[in-house]
């Protein structure tokens, strides 16, 4: 009797959603205290602290909401035969627009157009109501109704245009990789990864939003100079237009090598991980049994690709969560760099004004943020900060 792959992997899924859903549950908890912690009093003032608490409260709800109605419709996807069922009507498609279903590759596009199109409803409703309800009734909404759909369809055309060369040549490298298949698959997003990283702020970026150098004048001085002290080979300074759409605050940078080494270093572990998938691949690519436990009796290179990603699952949640440990690391060593540099006070005010405006969580539950957050919450920032200045004295 072949293994229940499927069943499996729909039960795994449930597993998860049970386990972030007490997470949620825990930080729910948190949100409703009527209390700022205890280092935020005098800091934080009570109308902003309600004003954030509300926001979050109403970004929980949603939550819950949202990630019920998405793990039912997996599993029902997966443990039904949705998916075998899609591919068979994609394939019937093509050869009623009188094109050749045995092709891999037309194949392939026509079931990535049918689950982009189904993606787009089923997903619409949940993102017009966290846009134009939460986010409107909280004061961060500034886009109109026209803007958002400009966008969803600047969205979908950048798909067209970017995604099918890309699959095609996934598909002609599984095909034709032989042996060294992870090795190729891995060089190739390898490089796709660099060329995006490459072409996004020259030319996707600006599709949506504005980027005008900023203005000659004391902030800009004062970024250059602290930058040149640095040694750091800041070229381009940019404001953006991102208040045509949300009134949150935010601030990146990019670029390569001495330009962004962190970002460099997390995309390194990220390649690192995508070739020991790759070779995972390679295993579940020559399991029959593993496809037909999944419904399908061929064995497409794109829904191997998929079943790989559910199968592999555990691994994916461990990684992310190594991930966020990592980026925690890296930013309580920003806030010391900055403390070190002889900025502390102005770091502090920055991140206090930062959660202020932003009316982020003030209170976050210890569990909840150890495996979701990527950046420490506010409270352990400001403590990691005083913390040298309390061992000396």
């Amino acid at each position: 009797m072949a293994f229940p792959f499927m069943e499996a992997v729909v039960g795994f899924m449930i597993l998860v959603y049970l386990f972030e859903t007490y997470l949620d549950v825990r930080q729910h908890i948190a949100l409703k205290l009527t209390t700022l912690p205890r280092p935020l009093v005098g800091v934080i003032s009570q109308e902003k602290f309600e004003k954030s608490r509300a926001y979050s409260l109403d970004k929980s709800y949603f939550h819950f909401v949202h990630g019920f109605v998405t793990i039912i419709m997996d599993s029902v996807i997966l443990y039904f035969g949705i998916l075998p069922w899609f591919w068979k009507r994609s394939g019937e498609f093509l050869v009623y627009a009188g094109l050749n279903a045995e092709n891999e590759i037309l194949h392939t596009l026509a079931f990535l157009a049918g689950v982009m199109f189904w993606s787009q409803i089923t997903d619409l409703p949940f993102s017009l109501y966290s846009t134009f309800v939460i986010e409107a009734h909280h004061g961060f909404n500034k886009q109109t109704i026209w803007l958002f759909f400009r966008d969803m369809i600047k969205g979908i055309a950048l798909a067209i245009v970017i995604g099918p060369p890309i699959v095609a040549a996934i598909i002609i490298i599984v095909q034709k990789g032989g042996p060294y298949l992870a090795i190729y698959l891995w060089a190739f997003m390898l490089v796709v990864s660099l060329v995006m990283m490459t072409l996004y702020p020259i030319l996707i970026a600006p599709l949506f939003n504005k980027f005008t150098p900023l203005p000659e004048g004391d902030l800009r001085n004062k970024i250059e100079k602290l930058a040149s002290s640095l040694k750091f080979p800041l070229k381009k300074l940019f404001v953006v237009d991102g208040s045509t759409r949300s009134s949150h605050s935010n601030a990146y940078m990019y670029g390569f090598f001495k330009n962004k080494r962190i970002v460099l270093y997390d995309t390194l572990i990220q390649q690192i991980l995508t070739l020991l998938q790759f070779g995972g691949y390679t295993l579940v690519r020559n399991s029959k049994d593993l496809f037909q436990s999944f419904g399908f009796d061929t064995q497409p290179v794109l829904i191997g690709l998929i079943i790989f990603q559910h199968t592999v699952m555990p691994l994916q949640h461990v990684v992310n969560f190594l991930l966020n440990l990592v980026s925690r690391a890296f930013e309580f060593q920003a806030d010391a760099f900055a403390k070190k540099l002889g900025y502390p006070a102005h770091l502090r005010a920055a991140l206090i004004k930062l959660q202020e405006e932003n009316l982020s969580a003030m209170n976050t539950d210890p569990w909840y943020s150890a495996y979701h957050y990527s950046h420490p919450p506010l409270v352990e920032r400001l403590a990691a900060m005083d913390e040298p200045d309390k061992k000396t004295d």
